[in-house]
């Protein structure tokens, strides 16, 4: 399948304006609007390198994407967005082309715009009630947010346009955040707005969470990640790395030893699960947080300049069909694997991964078995992985996930050569900061239990993003880390002042 450049699609952007009154577009010439393609790098090319896939919008195209928006009354995306950006303010600002205005939008209730455009599920939240993509009866011809949101945040960093977040007096009050993802970076900065001190305590040596270490340089480079730390620290949070809670220091001992008026735990849900079938302990098995963690954290991929140690493997089995197995399959086919192997137990419609990972995946060559699971992985006298078992499926009824459960066919089994197996099947809760936590409440999964103010029960122990979702999405970590921000915020402030 060919793929238009970069150059041509500008081009129809350009002519498509040309032919538009822009003054006076109406309803039904707003629909008529194609949506734009993303440009990004060739299939073939991109297989080979680490560097970015979506190379991100023109000018031209975001002007013409933001003109298919319908500036809806009702702002059906706005509600389908957990952090409530005003969304059809910030695209009206494109189409007249104000990108600082529309970025200063944006920036009102996200701190993280070029993050989340780039890996955010829009087509899970704020594009699924468009009212474009209702009228054209499919949701990828919704207007298409988060390319847009990810257009302006681009502009205003390669402009060197940042600007720092207003920040009230000091109040001598301290919030610790323990942990560096999505949902403690937004609670540090609207606590900071307060004026509060804010100290960000991260278990790795680089800050940044799953953004960091989960996901790969191809879909989030992480300079972009490391910028929006750095307005973090301009703004005057601390950020403390290796610093780990319930090991270096007990989280009761923040509030109690410490001085803080109140810790927000954002650690993530870290702790890979795995199948428990034969094989699992055989070298060469993997699960995807090791494996993204040393391509990712670690740089692995860099095979010239990285010493980290990977496994160099010719044929892998990546089991899952979320986005991090997405993630670790094109990672695999960039390491240099001959072939690499997609098995899903569902079909292709219960898949969670996005559908824009999922055709890139494809692009790049990843191969897929859908109705198939593993049943044993196979080895040799030296401990290798030589094969997999496994077994297919057909779909029976719903579960109590709404999609449908898939039914092991009997006497279907068969062996896949492969030398690789990467479990991406979900994660749970670490489970250090509740044991070392006495009174911390949590559920049989291992979450933390939080309020609807996200506020444990423990007081002033507040809870956020995986680690009470399980695992999720930035932007719902981010939609926690702004609950829990304004609950701290309310509750600090009906504190008698620090003098």
């Amino acid at each position: 399948m060919s793929h238009p450049t970069p150059a041509q699609l500008d081009a129809a952007a350009v002519d498509c304006l040309k032919k538009l009154d822009l003054a006076a577009l109406k309803v039904k010439e707003r629909l008529a609007i194609p949506p734009q393609e993303m440009p990004s790098q060739d299939p073939e090319v991109r297989r080979r390198n680490i560097q970015e896939v979506a190379l991100g919008y023109t000018a031209a195209q975001a002007q013409a994407e933001a003109l298919r928006c319908l500036q809806c009354k009702n702002k059906p995306c706005v509600a389908g967005c957990p952090v409530a950006i005003d969304i059809p303010a910030f695209i009206q600002a494109i189409a007249e082309g104000d990108y600082q205005k529309s970025i200063d939008i944006i920036k009102k209730d996200s701190l993280l715009p070029a993050v989340c455009g780039r890996v955010c599920p829009q087509e899970e939240q704020c594009q699924l009630p468009c009212t474009v993509g209702k009228a054209l009866k499919d949701v990828n011809k919704s207007v298409s947010i988060g390319r847009l949101e990810r257009f302006v945040a681009d502009w205003e960093r390669e402009q060197g346009k940042v600007k720092l977040p207003a920040i009230k007096p000091e109040t001598g009050k301290k919030v610790a955040i323990i942990g560096c993802g999505p949902a403690g970076i937004t609670v540090a900065a609207d606590v900071r707005r307060e004026g509060h001190a804010v100290t960000i305590f991260e278990a790795f040596h680089k800050s940044g969470g799953v953004m960091v270490y989960g996901i790969p340089e191809f879909r989030l480079p992480k300079v972009i990640v490391k910028e929006e730390l750095a307005t973090l620290e301009k703004m005057g949070v601390t950020i403390q790395t290796n610093f780990v809670v319930g090991r270096t220091r007990k989280l009761l001992d923040l509030l109690a030893k410490d001085g803080f008026d109140a810790v927000f735990v954002g650690v993530g849900a870290g702790l890979p699960k795995f199948m428990n079938i034969p094989g699992e302990n055989l070298v060469g098995v993997f699960s995807a947080n090791e494996y993204l963690t040393r391509a990712n954290l670690m740089r692995a991929y860099d095979f010239e300049r990285a010493d980290t140690p990977i496994f160099r493997s010719q044929k892998v089995a990546v089991l899952g069909g979320g986005n991090v197995a997405m993630d670790a399959a094109r990672m695999a086919v960039r390491l240099g694997a001959q072939e690499v192997h997609l098995v899903y137990r569902r079909s292709r419609v219960e898949m969670p991964a996005r559908i824009e990972e999922v055709a890139h995946a494809e692009e790049e060559g990843v191969l897929f078995h859908l109705l198939e699971n593993a049943k044993r992985i196979l080895g040799n006298e030296q401990g290798l992985v030589t094969g997999m078992e496994c077994v297919r499926y057909e779909l029976g009824e719903p579960d109590s996930s709404g999609r449908r459960r898939p039914v092991e066919l009997k006497g279907s089994e068969f062996i896949m050569d492969v030398d690789t197996v990467i479990c991406a099947i979900g994660n749970e809760s670490n489970p250090l900061i509740r044991q070392t936590t006495p009174g911390l409440d949590h559920n049989k999964w291992g979450n933390i239990i939080a309020n609807d103010q996200q506020l444990t029960s423990l007081p002033h122990v507040y809870a956020g993003g995986d680690i009470v979702l399980g695992a999720a999405t930035v932007i719902l970590a981010m939609g926690q880390g702004r609950t829990a921000a304004a609950a701290i915020n309310k509750a600090l402030a009906a504190q008698p002042a620090v003098t």
